[in-house]
């Protein structure tokens, strides 16, 4: 037996052991210009495309005007969520006032007052699905999912068992409200760039 064939056999026996640290520790080389996310223990990497940035520094600037510039808002940062494996990096996540990073180093999705994503053509499943359900079972009180290819807009609120209870959508061109959440503001969404 080689080195290598008891290499392969280690890491069969402990696959069942990683953690996440250990996985995006293996995808630090990941090329520039890549978001990379585990979502689930699977690990997906899709380039920035300008649209989706607009979309994002849009969304931001709108909690900028609201907050200030100090609001703690993230773009393609690791936060953890519940579930297994799942180590997202949000388009946009804004946290409570006073959040503070944990022992690691890393902002707490107890923290997470609203998050949005901006629908990329290959993982766009991931945001409507797994995603969508370990920000509810986080508790995370307002999902946006701007979507570029459908041209519209879906805000999701009310987090309860692990499900959102409430969804509006609106066509880009259409102020989304969101007074009623965390982030207390009306979203123009007039200047979404569109697929």
């Amino acid at each position: 037996m080689t080195a290598l064939d008891e290499r392969r056999i280690e890491m069969a026996e402990n696959s069942d052991e990683r953690t996440l640290d250990e996985m995006f520790q293996w995808l630090e080389s990941a090329p520039e210009g890549f978001k990379v996310e585990i979502v689930e223990g699977a690990v997906f990497m899709s380039p920035q495309r300008d649209i989706h940035w607009q979309i994002i520094r849009r969304i931001v600037r709108a909690l900028e005007d609201r907050f200030g510039m100090d609001v703690t808002v993230m773009s393609d940062v690791r936060i953890d969520f519940p579930g297994t494996l799942n180590g997202f990096a949000p388009d946009v996540a804004k946290l409570r006032d006073g959040a503070e990073k944990d022992e690691a180093g890393r902002w707490r999705y107890q923290d997470v007052e609203f998050v949005a994503e901006v629908i990329s053509k290959g993982t766009g499943h991931n945001d409507y699905g797994p995603k969508k359900a370990a920000y509810a079972a986080a508790g995370v009180p307002a999902y946006l999912v701007a979507d570029p290819y459908q041209r519209k807009c879906h805000l999701y609120t009310g987090p309860k068992e692990g499900d959102y209870t409430t969804e509006t959508t609106v066509v880009f061109g259409t102020d989304l409200e969101l007074t009623d959440t965390p982030v207390g503001l009306t979203l123009t969404t007039a200047d979404f760039p569109r697929e």
